[in-house]
């Protein structure tokens, strides 16, 4: 029995994922078997490797739009703590660096600050939006 679940996200940018998983402390590497409940192993185009007993896999999404599923085992909270509900963390640090990612290639400056919630403001300067 399979404890593995997608959840719709939309992640389009492998490098701008890379640099989230780094800013987390965690990695991503092509090929590389994604680990679940009782030792099931799920073959994956990417996993994103958890400090914890089990991984995220990485993959095409099914919709063939550029977008990418992230897939994991979240049973007892070990996938949560290290990303957060939902990703929550993972797919926020996310989002951040591909905005820095879009901003330099206009020529842009962006700058963050964490705020006081958990937050982060993005804040971008130079040119024309």
């Amino acid at each position: 029995m399979s404890h593995f679940t997608s959840i719709k996200t939309e992640i389009r940018d492998l490098d701008a994922l890379r640099f989230a998983c780094i800013e987390l402390e965690l990695r991503l590497t092509p090929n590389f078997p994604c680990r679940g409940y009782a030792g099931q192993i799920r073959n994956c185009e990417h996993t994103i490797e958890l400090k914890g007993s089990y991984d995220i896999a990485v993959d095409s999404s099914t919709e063939n739009d550029g977008t990418y599923a992230l897939t994991t085992d979240w049973w007892d909270g070990h996938v949560e703590r290290e990303v957060g509900p939902g990703y929550g963390r993972l797919l926020q640090a996310y989002g951040i660096h591909k905005t820095f990612l879009e901003a330099r290639k206009k020529g842009l400056r962006a700058t963050r600050r964490q705020q006081e919630d958990g937050s982060v403001l993005v804040t971008l300067e130079g040119g024309v939006l």
